[in-house]
């Protein structure tokens, strides 16, 4: 699957895993902020998100701790890298 055709098609879900501190600095517009280290916690709420789940934070490292974790709870997704990375994907709106 296609990172920049599942954001530009919003086909999934965009799942910021910063704190929400560094979330509040500045985000990807229409993803939602669920920390790295409380996804376990909120499993049930992701499951119900939709997917495919394109995953970001600051540089790519957390968000690629959060893909593996996901993978292996049976979660479609993908890492995204950088929120500003995926942020290039977004459809530009004037």
């Amino acid at each position: 699957m296609n990172i920049e055709k599942i954001i530009k098609e919003k086909q999934g879900t965009i799942v910021d895993v910063r704190s929400a501190e560094e979330f509040s600095g500045g985000h990807v517009a229409g993803s939602i902020n669920i920390p790295l280290q409380e996804i376990p916690q909120r499993i049930e709420e992701i499951k119900n998100l939709k997917t495919p789940l394109v995953l970001c934070c600051a540089s790519g490292n957390r968000s690629g701790q959060a893909h593996r974790y996901l993978i292996q709870q049976g979660i479609e997704c993908y890492n995204g890298g950088s929120w500003q990375d995926v942020n290039q994907y977004q459809p530009q709106t004037l």
